[in-house]
């Protein structure tokens, strides 16, 4: 297997000596020496890992070499986060100081400790050394330097095709002939984008369309292009003009005269053009064809298919709302299969094999071009073991020609930057069909390195947040739910085993049937009802940096309690430990030991009464989930865990211990869930000074919010859900009226003793506030007058209010209102419908209006 994202982990690991030689400014001099040998050495090999990852395929030599280096890049980055940790130890004794750390209070941070030093610079020294040893064979290689990881490649598309050949894509030949035929509103290039998974058959939809003879007598002229990769205007015009004039040579001329003789061929011809598998995403050169397209005379007559993988293309290329293909039925799928895999009528003897078929056909999850692929490797076999061989198999597993489903995939995965590839093979350490939420994903990708450093003005989530949008718009994750504030989304099976096959030397799932894993694996999803075997495979592994425990819910409290002692006794360097739903009662003293640990998920435990006394140790964790837990108490070493972002809490008490200055201060995410005793928020809510998202799950006796939340200028969400008793009536005050902060969506669900809202903290986000949602808040009679300050608002949505009788007077003030969501509220549902609503004029001007009974 070819060694991966090699590039992706030598930028993190060049990144993190940079930061570190820039924050620890009194680091010893022959750390500072070492680790500047360190950075050169590396700089030199990140130069030429483009060109090493190209050539492996076809050098084993150099693969080998590869797999080496991947290994001292990973021993690099646990030593660099040596030095994180120790300056996290010591700010922790400043913070907290007593009698046994009276030697940190009097040097202060002034500088890292001599032994500590010491021991840096031999670790350093012995890396160094291991390169050392590499250079050579590494030179003689001559690797050559690129800029860009992405694979360039040309694909060839012919716009025929044979229409018995297609199976289930008739209704959507229809929709694009629709569209087709659909006059064009306006002067723009009228561009319709099919979008899609690679294999789903894009191409084929537009070869369906473009041969009907409705098309053909719509459109005198057709013109097919194969766009590929390479989106070069000069290029694209040639083959525009070889395709209007067969066998035309144009290749000497200049793009100018190109241009020219382009306008003359179609002038006042009412043309079809399709531009296949587009990839480009750069504007500027769509822009360019575009606009030399728009001076040919008749051009709105005319239409433009593009096919691609991408929805940001789409957007790039086209105002209409891309037709998004979707997968084949499963009685399509199954006769495409019969097809492929037997010649005509065949299959009728073979009913055994069929049966088998039927789960074969499943496996490919309606991609026609994985059931074309794994019928033609079936074709003519005749023998039932090959037919379970492969039903048995994973797809990545199996032999596949240049034009088969996973090279196809590939080209998806070939074209992602390194550190996104990076990000989707690790996806596959969860099972296949499994839903996966965009929280947790980005906190675990936070904690094992993988997100590049954020920008000015940007946290890490945000980079997280990007990097999911990216794989959203190239179709490899689907939107499943929106949440407003984090999202669930799924990964086809397919897309699965790309990142399998990505990811074989990272990530590996281990059950009771396991029988082996090697050692250099790092990332462990341990997932079977019968825990008890599993340990066995892992006693020789060191280098873990995440472990999922899953689908154990039901095994005994000491099964649990022998796994995660082995875990903390051999997985010093765990970087993510996810126990959701475990049945412990406690957490071994030992957790403390494990000083990189970033993310621990203990959601779920309902058995977990308190945590050790070890926990404040945990200094590097970024995320921690004790949602849904039965822990009775927060304890104060939490409150010492100051890389904390990400925080759920679960508790049985009635009030949180004060915050006090100088905790959480790098705080993003807060949220109570079911914390049906509390009465109120913790006092020192003031000095969260970095919180963006504060969220209010089910705390049924939560009375009201603290007026210190108007010290949070960073907050940019807040999301109350079924908190019933809760009262937000919070009155601007004279030292008030200056107030700015920084309220981006508010979120009301549920709360049945609302009867205002809050003034101080929506006025005072007068122009930040985006979205307002008030939701089954079945006591509000009115909405507040002030509500027209909130001139940023362009969302509003209200649902089963149903004593809400009217909108504010004068809502038309709100010129940045783009959309009003009316649902279930009886009252207004009759005064501001569309059809015979008194006030439906009061909210005409509004460009998107949507009003139902249901709720």
């Amino acid at each position: 297997m070819a060694e991966k994202f090699l590039f992706n982990i030598a930028e993190r690991v060049v990144e993190k000596i940079v930061v570190l030689t820039v924050d620890e400014v009194r680091l010893a001099f022959n750390v500072k020496t070492d680790l500047k040998k360190l950075e050169d050495t590396m700089i030199r090999i990140k130069a030429v890992l483009l060109d090493a990852e190209r050539q492996q395929h076809q050098n084993e030599k150099l693969r080998l070499c590869m797999g080496k280096l991947r290994d001292i890049f990973y021993d690099v980055e646990d030593v660099l986060d040596d030095f994180k940790c120790e300056a996290l130890r010591k700010q922790d004794a400043i913070n907290h100081p007593d009698i046994n750390n009276l030697k940190v209070r009097v040097l202060g941070s002034c500088c890292l400790s001599f032994s500590f030093s010491l021991k840096m610079s031999h670790k350093i020294k012995d890396i160094n050394g291991r390169l050392g040893e590499l250079a050579t064979e590494w030179k003689s290689f001559d690797l050559r330097q690129y800029s860009d990881n992405r694979h360039v490649f040309t694909r060839e598309t012919i716009s025929f095709v044979h229409s018995s050949d297609v199976i289930g894509r008739d209704e959507d030949k229809e929709n694009i002939i629709s569209m087709l035929m659909k006059p064009s509103e306006d002067q723009n290039v009228p561009v319709i984008p099919i979008v899609g998974l690679g294999g789903l058959g894009k191409t084929t939809l537009a070869q369906l369309a473009f041969n009907d003879d409705r098309v053909t007598s719509l459109f005198p002229l057709k013109i097919w292009i194969c766009v590929s990769e390479e989106f070069d205007l000069s290029r694209l015009l040639k083959l525009i003009i070889q395709s209007v004039n067969k066998g035309e040579r144009c290749d000497d001329l200049t793009l100018e005269a190109l241009q020219a003789h382009l306008r003359s061929l179609l002038n006042d011809k009412k043309f079809l053009l399709v531009l296949d598998d587009v990839w480009n995403e750069n504007q500027a050169k769509w822009v360019e064809l575009r606009n030399l397209l728009r001076s040919i005379d008749g051009l709105p007559q005319s239409k433009i298919i593009v096919t691609t993988r991408s929805l940001k293309v789409a957007s790039i290329m086209s105002s209409i709302c891309p037709y998004e293909l979707k997968g084949l039925f499963f009685e399509d799928c199954l006769t495409l299969f019969t097809k492929w895999a037997f010649d005509d009528g065949d299959e009728r003897h073979y009913p055994n094999l069929i049966r088998i078929g039927e789960e074969i056909v499943k496996k490919c999850k309606g991609v026609p071009l994985a059931v074309r692929t794994l019928g033609s490797l079936l074709f003519q076999k005749t023998d039932e073991s090959d037919w379970i061989y492969i039903r048995e198999s994973e797809i990545w597993r199996l032999e596949q020609h240049e034009n088969d489903i996973l090279p196809v995939l590939k080209l998806s995965y070939n074209h992602l930057p390194s550190h996104l590839q990076r990000c989707l093979a690790f996806l596959s350490l969860y099972k296949k069909d499994e839903i996966y939420y965009s929280d947790r994903v980005i906190c675990l990708w936070m904690a094992n390195g993988l997100l590049e450093h954020p920008k000015q003005n940007q946290e890490w989530e945000d980079v997280g947040k990007r990097y999911l949008n990216e794989l959203l718009s190239r179709c490899l994750i689907q939107m499943e739910q929106d949440f407003w504030l984090i999202f669930t989304f799924r990964m086809h099976d397919l897309v699965h085993d790309l990142a399998l096959d990505a990811s074989q030397k990272e990530c590996k799932t281990v059950n009771s049937e396991t029988e082996t894993v090697d050692e250099n694996v790092r990332h462990l999803l341990l997932c079977d009802e019968k825990l008890v075997g599993i340990p066995r495979v892992l006693e020789e592994m060191k280098n873990v940096r995440t472990v999922i425990i899953q689908d154990a819910s039901k095994e005994s409290k000491t099964t649990h309690e022998s796994l995660i002692n082995l875990c903390l006794s051999n997985f010093k360097y765990l970087r993510a430990l996810e126990l959701r739903k475990s049945p412990l009662t406690a957490l071994p003293n030992s957790i403390g030991t494990l000083k990189r640990l970033r993310h621990l998920d203990l959601g779920r435990c309902r058995s977990l009464r308190e945590l050790p006394r070890s926990f404040d140790k945990l200094r590097s964790l970024q995320s921690l989930n004790l949602g849904d837990t039965g822990l009775k108490h927060l304890p104060d070493s939490v409150q010492r865990l100051i890389e904390l972002r990400h925080l759920e809490i679960t508790i049985k008490a009635t009030h949180l211990k004060e915050i006090r200055a100088g905790c959480w201060t790098s705080l993003q995410y807060l949220e109570l869930r079911c914390c049906m005793e509390l009465e109120c928020l913790p006092e020192g809510m003031q000095y969260l000074k970095s919180l963006r998202t504060l969220v209010l799950k089910h705390c049924d006796s939560l009375l009201s919010l603290p007026r210190s939340l108007k010290f949070l200028t960073k907050l940019e969400h807040l999301y109350i859900r079924f908190c019933s008793s809760m009262n937000l009536k919070m009155e601007l005050e004279e030292e008030d009226k200056d107030l700015q902060l920084s309220l981006k969506t508010f979120s009301l669900l549920g709360l049945d003793d609302l009867a205002d809202l809050p003034r101080l903290l929506l006025q005072g986000s007068s122009s930040t506030l985006k979205q307002l949602r008030i939701m089954v808040c079945r006591n509000l009679s009115v909405l507040p007058a002030w509500l027209l300050n909130l001139t940023s608002l362009h969302k509003l949505e209200i649902a089963a209010c149903a004593k809400l009788s009217g909108l504010p007077e004068g809502i038309n003030r709100l010129t940045n209102l783009r959309e009003l969501r009316i649902h279930g509220c009886p009252e207004l549902n009759k005064r501001y419908r569309e059809n015979g609503g008194a006030d439906w004029h009061k909210i005409a001007h509004i460009p998107k209006v949507v009003i139902t009974d249901e709720e």
